[in-house]
């Protein structure tokens, strides 16, 4: 889809919206278009307390207070924000009872319709990547947006503040991201003011995306190449999460900036121990005003080239939990036989104990020559019991139609080889009819995260899919494995999920069904799926192929109607 300006809004929450400041923004130019670089020295990122609107407003902002409600539902709790003409307040939906952000203006403010029209574009994108837009009004001569509010979400400015991002963290933020601006880039919506007080993770370590098609049309900042702007902003990201500097010479978000006069310096050279490649890809982001990537490589001018440039580096494995070894085991007194005895002064040397002396009694004697008689007794049965195996043996091996083992038979026999976990390099869709899902999602499912995943549109028949012959994702495992199972974590139970697996010989749905090795199905009610493979396999490309899916209501939470449809959260393989 061609690339179009379109105005974003800022959509905030609990962790950090922009703050009171008695300043305008000065981030855009004299004909309202902004660069990354000049929004780098952005000023209404500065903690304050007061109230007092910036010069630049259009119209009086409304006379708005803590209890005010909006709509008889929204009930203002507290103003985050307030700036040129409008203001962002927390604040309780009271007919769900769930806190939510408010964005306020007056109707007639000169961006008021630019920010209905940019919160209602929003809201139709429907991206759990981004905080969704709930409602967009216009009422009683104020203009308001409703937004999510996240309580257990952290603003990037905050997690920068202690430091760098580990390499796997910053990873997953750049990812996920460029993953997310390039899905709403394809629907024409653009973000222009992309920074770390847009970017927040939330506790399951998911990254959201605030302030799509709301925060430049707040603002009135537009621009002629959207995407090229949007991606030199991941790259800024990426780069102050790699080194906590900002790519600029002016300080910005809590940040320092770069020396002066020395230009762009790529983040390993800033910060000893940063991931090469990450470091590059950062460089390819920025690639602009004179800047030129690492090592040659073309720079990325929109998000999906990025996304194509994240994939072609090796992944990023998340790091190995620290393993900690239990205490040493320490016997109590009462064990070492001296409860109720003093303990024993430090440095003083204790004896060895002496074993008690044998039993002389004539019941110790009696006792003594049974458990003699019966060992002996039980070595004479076992000496008998060996002799008649060795004999029977020596039958077994004369005997000319008996079939012989060897002893690597005997060792092996009635014992499975025990099932190991084998590692997905990457997957792809495939796409058998008509539209593809979901497919940027599809890394979502081998993510270790069972908070994410890729989902099925929903589908108006049922259970089994009708309009195509099935949806699924071909998963690569770097190189020809032995495959016996597949395990499935789904986000759906209820009858029923039908899962195939198949062998394929490529990534891509170049392959028809009719050509791929069927490898076993498994039917589930639940909310997992493990499909055996009977005798195992080698391939490389496996094929996990979903046939039917239970119906299930509409999902706020995963942005999908009601209908028939699957999503999988993770995908392990074993052979």
């Amino acid at each position: 889809m061609a690339e179009r300006s379109t105005a974003a809004v800022d959509v905030a929450d609990n962790s950090g919206d922009e703050p009171l400041t008695a300043q305008a923004d000065e981030s855009s130019t004299a004909d309202g278009v902004a660069t990354n670089r000049e929004r780098g020295t952005d000023i209404d990122e500065a903690q304050g307390s007061g109230g007092t609107e910036g010069p630049g407003k259009a119209a009086s902002a409304p006379e708005l207070h803590s209890g005010h409600k909006l709509a008889s539902r929204y009930r203002l709790e507290e103003c985050v924000t307030r700036l040129d003409g409008f203001s962002s307040w927390r604040a309780v939906d009271e007919k769900l009872r769930r806190a939510v952000g408010v964005h306020i203006l007056p109707a007639d403010h000169a961006r008021a319709r630019a920010v209905l029209a940019a919160a209602r574009s929003s809201a139709l994108l429907g991206d759990p990547r981004f905080v969704q837009v709930l409602d967009a009004v216009e009422e009683d001569d104020v203009v308001y947006v409703v937004h999510e509010w996240l309580p257990d979400a952290t603003e990037l400015t905050a997690l920068l503040a202690a430091g760098p991002l580990e390499v796997y963290d910053a990873y997953q933020m750049v990812t996920q991201v460029a993953a997310a601006m390039a899905a709403a880039h394809r629907e024409g919506l653009a973000h222009l003011r992309l920074n770390p007080n847009a970017v927040l993770r939330t506790s399951t370590g998911q990254w959201r995306i605030r302030g799509l098609a709301v925060n430049a049309a707040l603002r009135g900042i537009s621009s002629d190449t959207p995407q090229r702007a949007d991606t030199e902003a991941i790259g800024a990201l990426l780069y102050a999460c790699l080194t906590q500097r900002w790519p600029y010479e002016s300080d910005a978000y809590g940040l320092s900036g770069l020396p002066k006069d020395v230009g762009l310096i790529a983040p390993d050279q800033v910060r000893a121990g940063v991931h090469r490649g990450l470091s590059e890809l950062a460089m390819r982001a920025l690639a602009n005003d004179g800047a030129t990537a690492s090592r040659h490589e073309a720079a990325c001018t929109t998000p999906e080239e990025l996304v194509k440039a994240i994939g072609e580096m090796p992944r990023i494995r998340p790091p190995e939990p620290a393993f900690t070894a239990p205490p040493d085991y320490q016997r109590t007194t009462y064990q070492q036989g001296t409860y109720g005895r003093p303990a024993p002064r430090p440095g003083v040397t204790q004896p060895v104990p002496t074993p008690p002396p044998p039993l002389q009694s004539r019941t110790g004697k009696a006792l003594k020559w049974a458990v003699s008689a019966l060992l002996i007794a039980a070595l004479g049965l076992g000496s008998w019991q060996l002799a008649d195996a060795l004999m029977d043996r020596g039958k077994q091996s004369d005997d000319p139609n008996r079939t012989q083992t060897t002893d690597e038979g005997d060792k092996n026999s009635g014992k499975n080889k025990p099932s190991k976990p084998l590692a997905i390099a990457g997957a792809q869709e495939y796409v058998a009819e008509g539209d593809a899902q979901h497919p940027n999602d599809v890394d979502l499912t081998h993510d270790n995260n069972a908070s994410t995943g890729w989902r099925t549109n929903s589908y108006k028949d049922g259970p089994k899919i009708v309009i195509k012959p099935g949806v699924g994702i071909v998963y690569d495992l770097g190189s020809k494995k032995e495959l016996s199972a597949a395990t499935l974590s789904l986000r759906y139970g209820g009858d029923h999920t039908t899962v195939k697996l198949y062998a394929t010989d490529t990534l891509d749905s170049s392959t028809p069904l009719s050509s791929m090795k069927e490898l076993g199905q498994a039917t589930t009610s639940g909310n997992s799926a493990k499909v055996t493979v009977e005798k195992p396999v080698k391939s490389r490309f496996v094929l996990v192929w979903l046939t039917a899916m239970p119906y299930s209501g509409a999902d706020s939470a995963n942005y999908s109607q009601p209908g028939y449809k699957q999503a999988i959260t993770e995908v392990k393989f074993t052979g």
